[in-house]
């Protein structure tokens, strides 16, 4: 599966120019023009409420392979005032994904090329496939290894991105589970162990927005890392630089809002290796920095 490192386009929703979302956004699309990153918008996105773009978008498998799956989750079955015309946006982007029936959002699905973490959520959300195909259905449609972690059952969606992120070879960034939860600690360690290497964030603390510090946006070698007004921002910011040594890290100020809502930066974007011209509407509908 194509990786985090190999992206090099980022596209958001129209919503997130909402001014709720505003500050945080124009930190974020200042930072990426200015080293270069090209960005854009999701058409028939204007709603502040379509702004989890990576849920309900498709996830990239190859350049030119999208799978998209079922954007149908538990705390969405009385809100379909959230789910987008994706079938729209896909057509305007020049974009084509297969179908899939499974329900997962995409903030449920962490790439390290070979593999996939997902949390164990995917089989309680998809009861018609039996455990073993639902896990082999995916195995074949992301042509890679399916790497079942437990979910955190403090967190209302059951997203991996909260909790796990991908470091390049073989290395995975574990949130801070240990200053708060050892029980989920020692499962999250028992699953993740046999297939990498694992670093764990640490602050000596609890905090209810260690989910957002590592719910960051990666794309290329730079992240970018919600800066909350919270005590331990800053520390949370060194230790997730120092673990990517390689990668440039941008501080995106103004995220209270985002975090409020559910989401941070990971969540608010949707990230891809370019092989067309995509649909790119930057400089038109009001996402000016």
């Amino acid at each position: 599966m194509i990786t985090n490192f190999e992206t090099n386009k980022v596209l958001i929703a129209k919503g997130l120019i909402s001014k709720h979302y505003l500050d945080a956004t124009h930190w974020l699309l200042g930072f990426m023009h200015h080293h270069g990153i090209e960005w854009g918008s999701l058409p028939n996105t204007s709603s502040p409420l379509h702004i989890w773009a990576r849920d309900y978008m498709p996830v990239q498998v190859s350049k030119e392979r999208f799978v998209r799956f079922c954007y149908t989750p538990d705390y969405l079955q009385n809100s379909p005032e959230y789910k987008p015309d994706t079938s729209a946006i896909l057509s305007e982007l020049g974009i084509h994904a297969i179908d899939s029936d499974i329900i997962i959002d995409g903030g449920n699905v962490i790439s390290c090329g070979d593999k996939v973490i997902m949390t164990d959520k995917i089989i309680r959300e998809n009861p018609h496939y039996q455990r073993n195909k639902l896990i082999d259905t995916l195995s074949q449609l992301l042509e890679a290894e399916i790497i079942l972690i437990p979910e955190d059952k403090y967190d209302d969606y059951g997203h991996a991105d909260g909790m796990v992120r991908y470091m390049g070879n073989g290395n995975v960034l574990l949130n801070n589970y240990c200053d708060f939860d050892k029980t989920l600690r020692k499962k999250l360690l028992t699953a993740l162990s046999p297939h990498f290497n694992i670093v764990e964030l640490h602050y000596d603390a609890y905090t209810d927005k260690s989910w957002a510090y590592i719910n960051f946006l990666h794309v290329g070698h730079h992240l970018f890392v919600p800066k909350p007004e919270d005590r331990l921002a800053a520390i949370a910011f060194k230790q997730i630089s120092d673990a990517y040594p390689d990668c440039e890290c941008h501080p995106i100020w103004e995220c209270d809002n985002l975090i409020r809502e559910g989401g941070a930066l990971n969540c608010c974007t949707w990230n891809i290796m370019t092989a067309v011209d995509t649909y790119v509407e930057n400089k038109e509908d009001g996402l000016k920095i």
